[in-house]
């Protein structure tokens, strides 16, 4: 049975007339009557009685009752496989911060890329407030896992772990020296973080404010370059603790007040169900989450 066939049954039961379809169809008048036969000798029923107009029979009107939902059943299926058939081939596209770029997010796509290997993944690195903007203004980020935003207006956060904030100073730093060490201790020196939109930054400035002294800060938009100017200087660095360090940077032993920060799975709330193949992505990325976390432990 051809859709086209049942595409013309439909408009000559709505124009009245084989000759009304036809213009309606576009269609030579022996091209519709061709169609009909077709579909008569298929089906084994005689659809319309014989003469100029389109009377149909008991038959037919029985089989009127039933086109339009064999046509959008037509139409579903054909939908259906024009979806699967993007679920193999295509990109999705991916939004994450700095911080699961070293071992999370490689682990994933190698893993993705074993099931879905027609599918390319388009990296966006960027903090969790841009990618929270990118996310509700423009919607072309498939998956988002970042910090929980500041403004979560239209957006939904699921947390998955919590990282860490953590100071950094070079190895013979005078404030490794110290005993009970306060961050108060720690004013006097320069420090170094990330850019002033980031989540963990803005932690830090909420935490400083309630000194009468704040430092200066040098900000670095990549958190992973931190620890390279900490070598060369008696800075003190703010980072994450997935952060690596190189063997001639510590940790120093302080924890601020608020130190948590929840990093997660972040999706705008009108946004429809997953599809599988960004389901499965988002499967492995948890489980590279979780597998690095243990790790970590």
């Amino acid at each position: 049975m051809d859709i086209k066939e049942l595409r013309t049954f439909q408009t000559i039961v709505a124009e009245g007339t084989f000759t009304r379809a036809a213009e309606k169809l576009h269609y030579a008048q022996s091209t519709i009557t061709n169609h009909i036969k077709r579909l008569e000798k298929e089906l084994g029923i005689q659809l319309f009685e014989r003469g100029w107009d389109a009377k149909l029979t008991e038959s037919g009107k029985i089989y009127a009752k039933e086109v339009d939902s064999l046509i959008h059943h037509w139409q579903s299926l054909k939908e259906k496989a024009t979806n699967l058939k993007q679920e193999e081939v295509g990109n999705l596209y991916i939004g994450v911060t700095e911080m699961l770029t070293k071992q999370v997010l490689p682990d994933t796509i190698k893993f993705f890329n074993q099931v879905k290997p027609k599918i390319g993944c388009q990296i966006t690195i960027n903090h969790s407030n841009a990618l929270a903007k990118s996310l509700l203004t423009d919607g072309l980020l498939d998956i988002v896992c970042c910090g929980e935003p500041t403004d979560m207006k239209g957006l939904q956060f699921l947390p998955l772990y919590q990282e860490e904030i953590s100071l950094i100073v070079c190895a013979d730093h005078p404030l490794l020296k110290l005993a009970n060490l306060t961050l108060a201790d720690s004013l006097s020196y320069i420090f170094v973080t990330g850019g002033p939109d980031c989540l963990y930054r803005l932690q830090l400035d909420r935490e400083l404010a309630s000194y009468r002294t704040e430092p200066v800060c040098h900000s670095l938009n990549q958190i992973s370059a931190i620890p390279t100017m900490i070598q060369a200087t008696n800075f003190v660095g703010v980072v994450l603790k997935s952060t690596s360090l190189p063997a001639n940077i510590k940790r120093l032993n302080l924890i601020l007040k608020n130190h948590q920060l929840p990093i997660g799975l972040l999706q705008r709330k009108q946004d429809p169900p997953l599809s599988q193949t960004k389901m499965l992505f988002r499967d492995y990325l948890e489980k590279a989450i979780n597998n690095h976390n243990q790790l970590s432990l």
